[in-house]
C-alpha cells in the first residue's frame, strides 16, 4: 500500500488531469460519488495540514508585510476588482456571481507544490495558502453575502460556520495526529500521505463533475462560456496580482503570488453551500477545476521563458 501510494505522489499530475476528465466522461461514477464530496474535502484538508509545518511556516514569516499585503491582496482586493469589473462590464446573473465568489477562496492547498512544479517560489506560497485558508471562513462570507450582497441561500453566520469547520475540525485532527504519530513516524511516512492527497483530489474530481456532461449535452455554450470564463478569472488574476507585486517583491515572488491568487480552492465551497444554491453557481465552481489541474503543465513554458528573461 505505501508503495502505492508513494507511486500515486510521483504520478499527480497525471493522475489529477485523469480524475477530472474520467468524471466528466463517466456521469455514473461522477453521480455516485457526488454525494461524498465533503467528507473527501474534510479528510483531504486534514492531511494536506498534515504535512505542513507550521514551525516552517512561522519561520517564512521573515516578512511579514510582504506576507500581509500578498494576503490582503489575495483575501480582499481580488474580490472588490472582480466585482468592479464584472459592474462596469455590465454582467449579470449566475456565472456574474459566481467568478466574484471564487475570488473571494482562500489559495488552493496545492499552490506549493505547483510552485515548485513550475519553478517558482513554494515557500512564500506555502505561507500565503496556508494561512488564506485558516482566514477564509472570516473573510469570504462578509464579502459574499454581506458587501457585495450575493444571494446564496445561507445565511453570514450559517456559511462561516461552515467553512469554519470545515477548516477547523481538519485542523485539530491533523494537530492530535501528529501528536500521537510523532515528526519521526510523520517523515517516514509524508510521501505515502503526499499520495493519498493526490488520491483523495482524484476522487474529488470524480464527484465534483456530477451533472457537467449533462449539462454539457443540454447547453454547451453556457458551459463552453464557463469554462473560458474560469480560464479567464484564474489566469487575470495571476496577470494583475504579478503586475502589482513584481516592483516591490521582485519577480519569483510576483509570479508565485500570480500563481496561488489565480488557483482558488473552490473545494470547501463545494463542501459548504446548501443544495438550495443557484445550481450554476455550483457548476461554475465544478468548471474551475480544469484551469486549476491544468495550470501547471499549460503556464510551465511560460514561465520557463519568463525564467530566461526576468528571473536568471
Amino acid at each position: 500500500m505505501l508503495r502505492f501510494l508513494e507511486w500515486s505522489a510521483r504520478k499527480g499530475g497525471a493522475l489529477l488531469g485523469f480524475g477530472v476528465f474520467i468524471g466528466v466522461l463517466l456521469p455514473p461514477l461522477a453521480a455516485a460519488t457526488r454525494d461524498v464530496v465533503t467528507p473527501v474535502v474534510a479528510c483531504l484538508m486534514t492531511l494536506v495540514l498534515l504535512r505542513v509545518d507550521f514551525g516552517q511556516v512561522l519561520g517564512y514569516l521573515r516578512r511579514p508585510l510582504l506576507v500581509a499585503a500578498l494576503l490582503g491582496w489575495v483575501l480582499l482586493a481580488c474580490p472588490l476588482l472582480v466585482f468592479a469589473i464584472v459592474r462596469i462590464l455590465g454582467f449579470e446573473g449566475p456565472l456574474s456571481a459566481a467568478v466574484v465568489i471564487m475570488a473571494t477562496g482562500c489559495a488552493a492547498t496545492s499552490s506549493p507544490a505547483f510552485a515548485r512544479m513550475v519553478g517558482l517560489d513554494g515557500e512564500i506560497s506555502l505561507v500565503v495558502a496556508v494561512i488564506s485558508t485558516l482566514l477564509v471562513p472570516f473573510t469570504a462570507p462578509p464579502l459574499a453575502l454581506g458587501l457585495l450582497g450575493i444571494d446564496l441561500a445561507i445565511s453570514l453566520t450559517g456559511l462561516m460556520a461552515r467553512l469554519s469547520l470545515v477548516v477547523g475540525l481538519p485542523l485539530l485532527v491533523s494537530l492530535v495526529i501528529r501528536r500521537l504519530a510523532g515528526p519521526a513516524r510523520l517523515a517516514r511516512y509524508g510521501r505515502g500521505v503526499d499520495g493519498a492527497v493526490v488520491l483523495l483530489v482524484v476522487f474529488y474530481g470524480f464527484g465534483v463533475m456530477d451533472g457537467v456532461q449533462a449539462m454539457l449535452l443540454a447547453e454547451p455554450l453556457w458551459v463552453l462560456g464557463g469554462i473560458a470564463l474560469a480560464f479567464a478569472g484564474n489566469f487575470g488574476l495571476n496577470i494583475a496580482t504579478a503586475l502589482v507585486f513584481l516592483k516591490v517583491a521582485g519577480a519569483r515572488v510576483a509570479l508565485s503570488g500570480g500563481l496561488l491568487s489565480g488557483n482558488r480552492n473552490m473545494a470547501l465551497y463545494l463542501a459548504v453551500l446548501p443544495a438550495a444554491t443557484d445550481a450554476r453557481i455550483l457548476m461554475f465552481f465544478a468548471l474551475c477545476q480544469f484551469p486549476l489541474f491544468l495550470s501547471p503543465v499549460l503556464l510551465r513554458p511560460v514561465y520557463d521563458r519568463l525564467r530566461l528573461r526576468l528571473l536568471d
